[in-house]
């Protein structure tokens, strides 16, 4: 299977980072492919809402999109990483995911898995349900097939993460991918 892993924080070194690293580890021992794409670190900029695209067209920016673009719809799995950011996904991982509006059918009609990779500082019950009701969202909305999800609480350094059951679970997460 061929993986797009889209990385929302802008911290190489930090505990979303590790998550996915681990992931990617697990991933490709069971024989899968994996594309990093790090958002904060490529040329993208925000959807202006010109529909220029007419949500299924070229986009008027010219930027890091288009090579993006063809990485997502060549791809079987796509995988959101992102530290928790006032209850929500980084800006960065937003803005890539906002740009989707211009290959929306493509997305919709692909059927391609999908997986959500977060940590947090924090560690209430509630902490994550923001940020899952949204991840939950993309799914139905782009007809993604939900794989699963990894929630890291008391993930606020990366050291607390190392120490942590996650960096393990996003591990198996990956090898055992089907």
């Amino acid at each position: 299977m061929r993986i797009v892993v889209l990385e929302g924080s802008p911290n190489k070194n930090g505990s979303s980072n590790m998550l996915a690293n681990k992931f990617i580890e697990g991933a490709e021992k069971s024989g899968n492919s994996v594309k990093v794409i790090s958002a904060p670190h490529i040329n993208i900029s925000p959807c202006t809402g010109c529909i220029h695209c007419g949500y299924e067209g070229p986009c008027a920016l010219n930027d890091d999109m288009q090579w993006v673009k063809s990485e997502i719809l060549s791809s079987d799995m796509i995988v959101f990483v992102t530290p928790l950011y006032y209850y929500g996904m980084s800006a960065q991982l937003k803005t890539l995911i906002d740009r989707f509006c211009s290959f929306n059918s493509s997305l919709q009609r692909k059927h391609m898995k999908s997986a959500m990779l977060s940590v947090a500082w924090n560690s209430d019950d509630w902490t994550f349900e923001a940020l899952e009701t949204h991840y939950k969202t993309l799914v139905k909305y782009l007809n993604l097939d939900n794989k699963g999800a990894i929630w890291g609480k008391d993930c606020g350094t990366p050291t607390m993460t190392k120490n942590s059951i996650y960096p393990d679970l996003a591990y198996e997460f990956g090898k055992n991918l089907k």
